[in-house]
């Protein structure tokens, strides 16, 4: 899980990196064509057995995960490294929330302490990072979007681990990240809205210098998946739940080195509410 993390906070730093070069449109799509070709390869030589049934669901896991890298991206060129990352990763609060309305799951004392601490911290990083340019308050919100759109990804995969293969799973994301940036760089086109970047852009072909860090993002990504996976499979949840919040200083670290300002002490202590939130929900018997 150690290694997860540093891969997909590596993943973040390259799309830091690419952020003047290409829109976070791109990034989507590159970051699954790459992903989709071991998914597929690995399909092909070891074809699924699974129960199959829920289409609507998987299709509804492809889109919302491909929505949430639409915002994970473009958080990172508009706010930084570690502020989006830490939006991402306080998905644990929305995904708690979600599974005790829509599954009836009753939460502790302890887990509605630290869905309390979760907000207290993102409202530590999000009511700083706000000024007067209502463009802050657009890439803060759609930053934190991310994070929503995070824990209802990974609900729909609780409900889909028990009739799909969790490759078809991947798959299913994997190819809505390809068809959906197509749509929208399609649409780019044609409508020019400042208003609607985060999810509409023009294609330009990127400069030979950065084919290879988009290569590299694809790549860490990959790995990270990977190794996400063969975390898991030791089924030891809470306790690996809690070190994949290593992803945050990582990303920290890689943000600092790639230029970003360093958080203030509310943002600091924002993080580590966060933290602590996360590994108080992962933590559990």
């Amino acid at each position: 899980m150690l290694v997860a993390s540093f891969c997909f906070a590596l993943t973040g730093a390259f799309a830091r990196i690419l952020r003047d070069d290409i829109s976070n449109v791109e990034m989507v799509l590159f970051r699954n064509l790459i992903g989709v070709l071991f998914i597929g390869y690995s399909l092909l030589r070891r074809p699924a057995q699974d129960e199959g049934g829920k289409p609507g669901l998987l299709i509804f896991r492809g889109i919302i995960g491909t929505l949430a890298l639409y915002a994970f991206f473009y958080g990172i060129a508009r706010i930084g490294l570690a502020v989006a990352i830490t939006y991402q990763q306080s998905y644990p609060v929305f995904l708690s929330l979600a599974a005790a309305w829509m599954f009836g799951d009753k939460l502790k004392l302890r887990e509605w302490a630290a869905i309390l601490l979760g907000f207290g911290g993102v409202a530590l990083i999000f009511l700083p990072q706000i000024n007067a340019s209502e463009y802050s308050l657009k890439y803060n919100l759609i930053g934190l979007s991310n994070a929503v759109m995070t824990g209802l990804a990974y609900l729909s995969i609780r409900g889909l681990s028990q009739y799909y293969d969790n490759r078809k799973i991947v798959l299913s994301f994997m190819l809505s990240g390809i068809i959906l940036p197509l749509v929208s760089l399609s649409l780019g086109a044609f409508i020019q809205s400042e208003k609607w970047d985060f999810i509409i852009a023009s294609f330009e072909w990127p400069a030979t210098r950065s084919w290879g860090y988009i290569l590299l993002l694809g790549i860490s990504a990959l790995i990270g998946q990977v190794y996400l996976t063969r975390a898991f499979a030791y089924q030891k949840t809470g306790i690996i739940g809690a070190v994949g919040y290593s992803n945050i200083v990582f990303s920290v670290g890689f943000g600092v080195l790639l230029g970003d300002q360093m958080p203030g002490w509310e943002g600091m202590i924002g993080i580590l509410l966060v933290l602590i939130c996360g590994i108080m929900i992962s933590i559990k018997s």
